[in-house]
């Protein structure tokens, strides 16, 4: 009753405040959302899919009675979904392409770790054929469910996905938006000492038997001023002893394995570190999904990438998905509709250089989850969640992109507390569990291969 209403300053991230009578005994409290038919549908669908053979169909599956209104489908702006089209030309001919086709799955945090992806390759590679998990970092921002990756010390991150490295003087950052180096930068001379570094990559079949079964590596690197040796070894047997050349910012050092061994470690020796770009875990030709999970990006960053270099890699990659999922690490910045437009405008501008530099690839984007607030004494949706997703999703139509709108596909507005409460949301109330990620990603992977089914069926 006497304490003040904004509470007392203490700085700029604490101050101390009291709940008013009124949010105490007064206010109605925020009503969690039904998500029964969410889960009914998440967990039919995990089991049709179980047969890689059977056409699902979500339209078929028996809900309960709910006032929620689902949308699992992807979105388009016009009813022949030509959004998509050349992504599934390309998987509806997959004989016809000379190697594996791509879909690289950026985002952040929520997809840190292979989650989401993780399922789509399981299952993409099971239908389509396909091995290994793609194109992974030595240093990733997270660790991974299907690959444990350790490295001597020394080694550091160099990133522009949440802002540009400043110990980078070059923007040559390739796809994973981030660089990796043994040795800091610095001119080499004579006297210059040699530096040994190691890097060892552990696979474990959690990802199911594909994502283990891959057969060769491949070393995507460049700009170092000297040659660095290079030696592989599978199960600490030596494979391979090489040189990696020096200069360039796209080159490719490829191993053939010939063990089936899931661990391989790379050691290197020389007077400078390249930049590594990734390593790539590859089998036979099929589908291979790459997992970019980068922490506290908001999908802004392309514009900061070499458009030649990463060309290059959409190119050599075959590219032919993009994801993008992106907005919830803006949203916390977000107070107002116009800025929420305002970020809208600005990933625009970052799908129209990708569209650029990967014409062959079709773009879904992916809006953002639905992510609560404390609100007084109560957890509720974020006041400018339902602006950003509106205006990621213009940003979509508006450059001929897909979208696949998550806040509604969990339930809607304050699904996060039911999330939270059913132990498929973290208890952040902003991130999902490991079996919610599993959820959506159930819901995601049915969505994409019901418009797959229906493209196939119009040819």
């Amino acid at each position: 009753m006497v304490f003040p209403e904004k509470g007392i300053f203490i700085s700029e991230k604490f101050s101390i405040q009291y709940p008013t009578f009124a949010s105490l005994f007064l206010e109605k409290k925020a009503e969690k959302t039904d998500i029964s038919n969410i889960i009914a549908l998440a967990d039919a669908e995990d089991k049709a899919t179980e047969n890689v053979n059977d056409t699902i169909e979500v339209a078929k599956i028996e809900l309960r009675d709910s006032t929620v209104k689902l949308i699992t489908s992807i979105q388009y702006k016009n009813t022949n979904k030509s959004a998509m089209a050349s992504f599934f030309n390309s998987l509806a001919n997959l004989s016809a392409e000379e190697k594996s086709i791509r879909i690289l799955h950026y985002g952040d945090s929520q997809i840190e770790g292979d989650r989401i992806s993780d399922y789509l390759r399981l299952k993409l590679q099971s239908q389509f054929g396909g091995e290994g998990p793609g194109l992974i970092s030595f240093m990733p921002v997270a660790p991974s469910v299907v690959n444990k990756i350790s490295w001597s010390p020394g080694w550091d991150r160099y990133p522009v996905f949440a802002g540009k490295d400043k110990r980078v003087k070059h923007n040559n950052f390739g796809a994973l938006a981030h660089i990796t180096r043994f040795y800091n930068y610095a001119p080499i001379t004579d006297t210059t000492q040699f530096k040994s570094a190691w890097v060892k990559v552990v696979t474990s079949k959690n990802g199911g038997p594909k994502a283990a079964a891959y057969k060769k590596i491949k070393l995507f690197y460049g700009g170092a001023q000297a040659k660095t040796h290079v030696e592989l070894y599978e199960n600490g047997t030596l494979n391979a002893s090489d040189s990696l050349v020096a200069g360039g910012n796209f080159n490719i050092k490829e191993f053939n394995l010939n063990q089936g061994a899931l661990l391989q470690e790379f050691k290197f020796r020389g007077k400078d570190s390249p930049d590594f770009y990734g390593v790539s875990l590859e089998g036979s030709k099929g589908v291979m999904v790459d997992n970019f999970g980068l922490r506290g990006s908001s999908g802004t960053f392309f514009n900061q990438i070499n458009f030649g270099q990463l060309k290059q890699f959409y190119d050599y990659l075959n590219a032919k998905l993009i994801i993008l999922q992106f907005g919830g690490n803006s949203l916390p910045y977000i107070t107002t509709k116009e800025q929420a437009d305002g970020f809208g405008g600005y990933l625009k501008s970052q799908i129209l250089i990708i569209k650029k530099l990967a014409p062959q690839a079709s773009i879904l984007v992916v809006g953002p989850a639905d992510m609560s607030v404390k609100m007084g004494t109560e957890y509720q949706t974020h006041p400018q969640l339902e602006n950003l997703r509106d205006a990621i999703r213009k940003s979509a139509f508006d450059t001929d992109c897909a979208f696949f709108d998550m806040y509604n596909c969990m339930g809607g507005k304050n699904s996060m507390l039911a999330w939270v409460e059913q132990g498929i949301g973290a208890k952040d109330y902003i991130h999902f569990s490991s079996g919610g990620a599993r959820k959506i990603a159930v819901l995601l992977y049915s969505s994409l291969m019901n418009d797959y089914n229906e493209f196939t069926k119009k040819k």
